[in-house]
């Protein structure tokens, strides 16, 4: 008897799923469970043809230094090189794929494989291997054996404002180009001032990391889930806000004016119907409220994402990072870089710690966003059957204009997802 052989690449098993018609204003739950597709989207999404994020230029401060990072699930090594770049190679020997950093970070003048003691350049040249002639005579590599052939792989790298970017990709447009009107966000956080970090904080969500990637997209939610925004006013729907997505559709930033309502009858009416507004919660300590519009702009919070795993976010006076690291189909890693700039004074340095409050893995606003996404996984369960309703502020990839009230965020990153995946 016969036994058939299947195509068991991951592109032929996810070719089974068939995506509703509405397009992208439908999110499948399948495409949350289905493991294929997740193997898929490592090969095309994140060794794919986009920019990911991996550190701030202050993490390697110094010639030698160096941080171990991920793209997707593979890991990665940052470093600041011997001529004071920086420089990022995929964390694995090309010997025989052992990890040649396992510190998070480190200082060091060459990159050394413990196994078998292939050592590399900052920048993943192959510089010596332990008895290539042999001994005696005998043993050793081909004589043939090229070191220039057989360093760590490289990746193009490029930043903006102090943060570090690299793709797998030789095709990519350049870094500005690829953020296109995001990049105006970035700048305006950092207008161009060295940065300083602050601390670090990782947390494990048992959910996709579509799923908290849609979230900071999710410019409504914030107003009606985050009962410290609603109750303490740091942002409310009624105040003057805005979204800005790039050319594309992948990034987008929203912002929000804090002392700017409008508070017209039906928002009224509205607002007290919802649980976020909580007239029974008082601050003890209410220093927390007191933010320094250290722009100009009067802007409280601004959420910035970019696809497919990075946000920067200005809430009050505190500034962090969040890189999204994929650990399979049903869990992922969200790791917080907060910062500050270099030339912070010892007043708002500690302003922007007690603010550091407000986010994290238990902070008093952004802890309701994973337990969101775990409940949402939880409901999912297996995905084989149900889909999200993605139509607030329309049915169009433009619907919903620059307004905060809208999925329009939402139903872009679907959109470039399917373009990506070509499902």
């Amino acid at each position: 008897m016969n036994t058939p052989v299947l195509d068991a690449t991951p592109a032929a098993a996810a070719a089974h799923r068939s995506w509703p018609a509405e397009g992208f204003t439908r999110a499948p739950y399948w495409a949350y469970r289905d493991p294929a597709l997740y193997a898929l989207e490592q090969e095309r999404i994140f060794r794919g043809p986009h920019w990911h994020y991996l550190g701030l230029e202050a993490e390697v401060p110094e010639r030698g230094s160096y941080k171990g990072t991920f793209i997707g699930e593979l890991p990665v090594i940052l470093t600041r090189s011997e001529d004071g770049s920086v420089a990022a190679v995929l964390n694995r020997c090309a010997h025989r794929g052992n990890l040649v950093v396992r510190e998070p970070f480190g200082k060091t003048q060459k990159l050394h494989c413990v196994y078998h003691s292939w050592t590399f350049s900052l920048k993943g040249d192959l510089l010596s291997v332990a008895f290539r002639n042999g001994l005696r005579g005998e043993g050793g590599l081909p004589k043939d054996f090229s070191m220039a052939e057989h360093g760590l792989r490289k990746l193009r790298v490029a930043t903006i404002c102090g943060f570090v970017f690299a793709t797998f990709s030789d095709d990519t447009p350049p870094l500005e180009e690829w953020l296109g009107e995001v990049a105006d966000g970035i700048r305006r956080v950092c207008r161009d001032k060295p940065l300083k970090v602050l601390g670090y904080d990782t947390q494990r969500i048992h959910a996709n990391w579509k799923l908290y990637h849609e979230n900071p997209r999710d410019s409504y939610h914030a107003n009606i889930l985050h009962t410290f925004y609603g109750t303490f006013g740091l942002s409310r729907q009624s105040q003057e806000s805005g979204m800005v997505l790039d050319a594309s559709g992948r990034h987008v930033y929203f912002y929000t004016k804090a002392g700017t309502e409008k508070d017209s009858a039906d928002y009224q009416q509205t607002a007290a119907a919802l649980r976020s507004h909580n007239a029974g919660l008082a601050l003890e300590d209410t220093s927390i409220l007191k933010w320094r519009d250290e722009i100009g702009d009067g802007v409280s919070i601004q959420i910035l994402t970019t696809y497919p795993s990075f946000v920067l976010h200005q809430i009050a006076n505190s500034l962090a990072t969040r890189q999204l690291v994929p650990r399979g189909p049903d869990e992922c890693d969200l790791v917080w870089t907060y910062f500050g700039f270099a030339d912070d004074d010892e007043e708002t340095t500690r302003m922007r710690l007690a603010q550091m409050n407000l986010v994290g893995s238990a902070g008093m606003v952004s802890v309701e966003d994973a337990a969101v996404c775990e409940m949402m996984m939880r409901a999912i369960g297996d995905g084989a059957t149900g889909e999200s309703f993605i139509e607030m502020g329309g049915r169009e990839l433009d619907g919903g204009g620059n307004t905060k009230l809208s999925e329009r965020a939402i139903r872009n990153f679907w959109h470039a997802y399917r373009q990506d995946m070509r499902i």
